[in-house]
């Protein structure tokens, strides 16, 4: 592999493993709610406020930060944004007041927030357009490898030493990204790379986008909020059972990960309709046969092949049709995504005591279905055009004959890791 190629290729990695020290610190706290809690000496609600608190802080902040360093090279961007995520998580390590552990997560949030804004326009930029789905797609595979390795491992190693030892190892992961970004990414003008703006801006279909983002996150989070109790109570499945089935959901996920990258480059609405399609049939599905073991085991693995890849079908589709600076609608569907995650809870507390758990799956799928006939509206739009190459701010860097070998090798190492 040719050295500039190799350097491309150790950034893209980077990213990745940040995309999944990030995401596992954000949910790591709900499997170590017991430690947390009697070494601070608070209540389980307390230390949930540590999940929530970071979710509303990214839903909250994305699109102002966004804005705020859309003129600062990326290099020193994301290079300070991991050195904000590996001081202040040495800080709730070492703190024993909740409040500063509390301000500390606040502080990765702020800096998390910013980061997935920024890193898949940086990731893309680095190869030509032609592979840009399979960029996006090995970037959003560390997301997606929190959910099924990093929270359960770190889980363990938390209830085997300390709840401390997991965030220790994350701050080392952040630390060696860190390394790797600052001295292989190029210092240069954040819109002079290609995917800084969308080929074919529009205003209309990236509304469409925002809105399915909304709907089917909150669908799918309506009943996954509530999935242990469904599984238990409905599914007649036992406790022991369900981390096994849980699993089986991120497992799924991130094979549905790693399945759409061609597609996302052959065709961008398709990939992101069939993912929400099929988490409407698999929410549907769970509430139809929900005594049905067998069917709510396939249920589930549909809807973790179905239900991971939206994120990173919406971002991909944001990279093309964002009327402005892509970091700023990434931004903004970042935001989107985490209000559907919040809204789903909500949504589900709220409507529990009437349907019970089985029913918020029907309603969950029924969201879905919702977004599915938001994406169908789009037909009624003039057909996708490209701006001409000319028009663009910053036009696409010659592509070498190494690049598209590059783009493979990216995918092979990622299905490698998986």
């Amino acid at each position: 592999m040719r050295t500039d190629t190799w350097r491309r290729v150790s950034v893209v990695a980077a990213l990745s493993v940040a995309a999944f020290a990030f995401n596992t610190t954000e949910t790591l706290p709900i499997g170590l709610l017991g430690l947390i809690a009697d070494d601070f000496d608070v209540s389980l609600s307390s230390v949930g406020y540590l999940v929530t608190g970071y979710g509303l802080t990214v839903a909250v902040v994305s699109v102002p930060l966004a804005q705020l360093t859309r003129q600062v090279p990326r290099r020193h961007v994301l290079s300070a944004l991991l050195a904000v995520f590996v001081v202040a998580t040495w800080v709730s390590v070492a703190t024993s007041s909740y409040g500063v552990l509390l301000a500390a997560r606040v502080c990765v949030a702020l800096a998390q927030a910013l980061f997935w804004a920024v890193m898949m326009p940086v990731a893309v930029g680095l190869f030509p357009p032609r592979v840009k789905g399979r960029v996006v797609v090995v970037t959003a595979v560390g997301g997606s490898l929190a959910t099924v390795l990093g929270v359960p491992v770190c889980t363990w190693l938390g209830q085997r030493a300390d709840w401390q030892t997991p965030f220790l190892v994350l701050s080392g992961m952040g630390l060696l990204t860190l390394v790797v970004i600052a001295a292989l990414l190029p210092t240069t003008p954040p819109e002079e790379g290609h995917a800084a703006y969308a080929p074919a801006p529009d205003t209309r279909r990236f509304a469409l986008v925002l809105a399915t983002t909304v709907l089917s996150v909150t669908g799918a989070f309506t009943g996954f909020t509530y999935v242990t109790e469904f599984l238990t109570r409905e599914g007649g499945f036992s406790e022991q059972r369900v981390g096994v089935l849980l699993m089986v959901f991120g497992l799924a996920g991130v094979a549905g990960v790693l399945g759409i990258g061609t597609l996302a480059d052959r065709s961008p609405t398709t990939t992101l309709a069939l993912p929400v399609a099929l988490q409407s049939a698999a929410l549907t599905g769970m509430y139809l046969f929900d005594s049905v073991q067998p069917a709510v085991i396939g249920m589930l693995a549909l809807l973790g092949l179905s239900a991971a890849p939206v994120f990173t079908a919406t971002q991909n589709r944001v990279l093309r049709v964002a009327p402005g600076r892509t970091e700023i609608g990434l931004a903004m569907n970042s935001a989107a995504y985490n209000v559907g995650i919040a809204a789903g809870a909500l949504l589900g507390g709220a409507v529990l005591p009437h349907t019970g758990v089985r029913g918020l799956f029907l309603l969950g799928g029924v969201l879905n279905f919702a977004a599915v006939a938001v994406l169908a509206g789009e037909r009624l739009l003039a057909p996708e055009q490209d701006r001409p190459e000319q028009d663009r701010s910053a036009p696409a860097p010659a592509s070498p004959a190494g690049d598209e070998r590059a783009g493979e090798e990216l995918t092979t190492r990622a299905k490698g890791d998986t």
